[in-house]
């Protein structure tokens, strides 16, 4: 029987720090990596059904950029902060999965 020795590591809670073994499924999982705050990325996998914007065009926190249907639901992309689109990488039909690269600001 073959056996790892693991080491304990530091688990930070709102409740306090504590010593633990990290499991199987955290030692595997993928680094966190920041976004881009002017790339606007599909956060389910889906189909485009609208697409209100288009490159140059000045847009306000809180506009409709897009329509994507997902489970039999259409999810309005709203504009997270006003500014003015530099590309758009969706077009109406479009299937597109999670993490994709819809619509870019300046």
């Amino acid at each position: 029987m073959n056996q790892e020795k693991k080491e304990y590591i530091n688990i930070s809670l709102e409740s306090g720090e504590y010593l633990g073994l990290p499991t199987k499924k955290y030692e595997e999982r993928k680094p966190y990596k920041s976004q881009n705050p002017k790339h606007i990325v599909s956060l389910i996998p889906g189909i485009i059904r609208n697409v209100f914007v288009k490159p140059n065009q000045t847009v306000k926190e809180g506009d409709v950029l897009l329509e994507l249907e997902a489970m039999k639901m259409y999810n309005k992309v709203l504009a997270p902060f006003s500014g003015k689109i530099k590309k758009v990488y969706v077009k109406k039909g479009d299937k597109i999965p999670k993490d994709f690269l819809m619509v870019e600001y300046f």
